[in-house]
């Protein structure tokens, strides 16, 4: 499981696994792939300053790297304020009511309500790239198009290889046009932000259009015969997310959540506005079918809606309600039936992609004679 790209980032498998998770990019990296720690949730640099010390003192000495959100438009000078002031009170007044259609109790008084969303706001990822250029990270990733030029001029300055997502061999010339180092494609299948293609159809059709840039394949990977079908259909390497959601090493504060993962099967997700205000795979639930209902108010654009409904989110999360507890995943949580640690991810991964190569192997023997 090593290609080109691989060795060059110095890791012993071509898997770069997304999380929000410290534990688990540090565990990643451990295992022998390239950790990526998810940034948007982090408003507070200081914060995001402690995690990834801790991820560099829990990594063994491997390499890991951070992706961020980082907006093509921004609103010049705008603060979260002036934002949140152009969500429409019939919106808000829609969320009140769903909430209060399940009986979803308030937060505490003087509770923080939570993850904000304000990563999508470039101000925002900006002060997370001060950050994590102070430290050694080797790949720098933006799940929202190519990164502004000067950004990536800055990671290149210190070394750091710049990824960005793409959903269309469109999105990656451009991509390539910007001057970044690798392109994910990011298939229908994934979870959280995706497009209309499916991986098996866009992998190949990104890497021709790239060439000779390394391309990730993502979405609905999640087994070692899976990565194999990546590797021979031009991929670098393969980027996964939805996969580490069940492991030992996450922190998702919410055994309901992760009993609903365990349980739910791979046509229980769908691509919704719901969460972000752009279409992001999660978790099929009453509150996606609540935003996606002809009869409701529609959802607002980035970053909007993520502003909008994120009280509500905190507070279906801490007191599990279960018909509205969701999370972005990927079809691939068809597969994800059992909590084990990353550890036992990469082992399967391995002994999975030896035997698919095997098996090719076979069969292209017996063609050869």
């Amino acid at each position: 499981m090593q290609t080109e790209l691989s060795k060059r980032l110095g890791v012993e498998y071509a898997v770069f696994g997304f999380t929000p998770f410290p534990a688990v990019a540090a565990a990643i990296s451990r295992a022998g792939g390239l950790g990526v720690l998810g940034a948007v949730r982090y408003t507070a640099p200081d914060d995001l300053a402690r995690d990834l010390d801790w991820i560099e003192a829990h990594a063994d000495g491997r390499p890991y790297g951070l992706d961020v959100v980082m907006p093509a438009k921004k609103v010049e000078g705008a603060t979260e304020a002036d934002v949140e002031a152009m969500i429409p009170e019939g919106h808000r007044r829609f969320v009140t009511e769903t909430l209060a259609r399940y009986g979803v109790p308030e937060l505490a008084p003087g509770e923080a309500a939570g993850w904000r969303i304000t990563g999508w706001m470039e101000q925002v990822a900006r002060s997370q790239l001060d950050v994590a250029l102070d430290h050694p990270i080797r790949l720098l990733a933006n799940a929202l198009g190519s990164p502004p030029a000067d950004v990536i001029a800055r990671a290149h300055e210190r070394g750091v290889l710049v990824a960005a997502l793409a959903g269309s061999a469109r999105h990656a010339r451009k991509h390539q046009e910007a001057g970044i180092d690798i392109v994910v494609a990011q298939g229908y299948e994934a979870g959280g932000h995706t497009g209309d293609i499916a991986s098996m159809v866009l992998t190949p059709e990104v890497v021709e259009a790239v060439d000779p840039l390394p391309v990730l394949a993502a979405g609905g990977i999640g087994s070692g015969p899976q990565v194999a079908a990546a590797f021979s259909l031009g991929a670098q390497g393969v980027w996964l997310g939805s996969v580490w959601l069940t492991t030992t090493e996450a922190d998702l504060h919410s055994p309901a959540l992760t009993r609903k993962l365990l349980a739910a099967g791979s046509g229980d997700t769908v691509r919704s506005r719901a969460l972000t205000g752009k279409p992001a795979r999660q978790l099929r639930t009453e509150w996606t079918e609540a935003w996606d209902d002809a009869d409701g108010p529609g959802t607002l654009p980035m970053p909007l809606q993520g502003l909008l409904v994120a009280e509500a989110v905190s507070r279906i999360q801490k007191y599990e309600v279960d018909p509205l507890l969701g999370t972005p995943v990927g079809q691939i949580v068809g597969r994800m039936n059992s909590e084990r640690s990353v550890q036992a991810v990469f082992d399967d991964l391995t002994r999975g992609f030896e035997r698919a190569v095997d098996r090719v192997n076979r069969i292209a023997g017996r063609s050869a004679r």
